[in-house]
């Protein structure tokens, strides 16, 4: 059976799937990947304090070597509605877009790789062998805890091996063909709260002001360098997000101050090194006074790199080979589910064009679901060596 990528697009978004719900999409996607000759299997994982998530692993053949599809059917919230000039969820054409919550990130890219898997499957030969397999997750735009990770660990306890993985996210940032992700950036979010003494503002000398000494502990890491880059990754970054004190009066000097802040690494450092410099930084400010301080961190990922090899150059060539274009090879941007799927398998990235990922009326371009069919279709082809 040959896939239309516009009807399955258009059948994913219309599943409300708001991160951590599902929807139907999962269901549409078992129906059709059963229908191919996939095996399917939908697992859900809880854990303490956070939603339970459903997640899908698909696989066709039996043999290695096994070439993985990830990607998630969740999506974020639409925010204002108002805002929108087409229903979120009616996947409407307009003016040659596909429109809608996923239309970018990423439903187009799932359904895309499975019309190539179609087209792939009625075309191959009989030298053919090998697997190609799908891992789902309706946790990427959420928590991240119930999701890709946690299915990686099920197929392995299975006793099933990925071999190579493509991950469809939306890394083009203008066109199609312009870039493969091959790595990310880590990620770190620090969240500073620095006490001091209440008092009237008219009395300084009687209190003792957080606002100034954060303002001072910010300054520090934000002033230094971190690093200048490497031959792969951009020099790491840091940027404060937020300075709360819920203050409303004019004359008190209040007793804490809070700040929130992200450091984003590349792979000169680990996440560990990153706090203890940080803190660090804070005790030489700190320990000219007698005020003190709490930092909290939150590791999303570390960095990491998949160095270019045959999944890169594969994928590289397809895109040459469709549309006569060499995409760039980079490790910018955030994070993604890639940064679990690297422990297991050489991994890339490469989608749809991300430019209204996240925004209001989320879009793509009808002719680039054709052009990443094709480029997924060759992709296959090229890696399992098939005419």
């Amino acid at each position: 059976m040959t896939i239309d990528p516009l009807n399955l697009s258009q059948a994913l978004i219309k599943c409300p799937s708001v991160t951590p719900d599902t929807g139907e999409a999962l269901d549409v996607l078992q129906d059709i990947l059963s229908e191919m000759g996939f095996r399917c299997k939908q697992v859900s994982f809880s854990a303490a304090d956070t939603p339970d998530v459903n997640n899908l692993y698909a696989k066709f053949g039996h043999s290695s070597p096994n070439f993985c599809f990830a990607g998630h059917t969740d999506v974020v919230p639409v925010g204002d509605l108002e805002a929108w000039t087409v229903d979120p969820f009616g996947a409407e054409i307009k003016k040659g877009m596909l429109c809608g919550r996923g239309a970018s990130d990423m439903k187009t890219a799932i359904a895309c790789f499975v019309a190539a898997v179609s087209r792939f499957i009625d075309t191959r030969d009989n030298n053919f062998k090998g697997s190609i397999s799908l891992l789902i997750t309706g946790d990427e735009e959420g928590p991240a805890i119930n999701g890709t990770k946690k299915l990686l660990e099920w197929i392995t306890e299975e006793g099933d091996v990925l071999d190579a993985c493509l991950v469809g996210e939306p890394t083009n940032p203008n066109e199609l063909g312009d870039m493969i992700k091959i790595g990310r950036r880590g990620s770190l979010n620090g969240y500073l709260t620095v006490s001091g003494t209440q008092g009237h503002t008219a009395y300084p000398h009687l209190a003792d002001n957080p606002i100034h000494l954060i303002v001072k502990m910010l300054e520090t890491i934000t002033s230094k360098e971190l690093d200048q880059g490497t031959d792969h990754f951009q020099a790491s970054t840091i940027q404060v997000s937020t300075i709360d004190v819920d203050n409303p009066a004019t004359n008190v000097i209040p007793a804490k101050a809070r700040a929130t802040f992200n450091v984003r690494f590349n792979d000169l450092h680990k996440a560990t090194d990153i706090e203890r410099w940080l803190r660090e930084q804070f005790d030489m400010v700190t320990n000219q006074t007698d005020s003190s301080y709490d930092l909290i961190t939150k590791v999303s990922g570390e960095a990491f790199f998949s160095p270019p090899g045959q999944l890169s150059a594969v994928l590289s060539g397809a895109v040459t080979e469709v549309i006569g274009r060499t995409p760039d090879l980079s490790t910018s941007g955030g994070t993604s589910d890639a940064r679990f799927i690297k422990d297991y398998c050489p991994v890339a990235e490469f989608g749809m064009v991300g430019a209204t990922m996240h925004k209001i009326d989320e879009s793509v371009k009808l002719v680039d679901l054709e052009t990443l069919t094709a480029i997924y279709t060759t992709t296959l082809k090229n890696y399992f060596g098939v005419n």
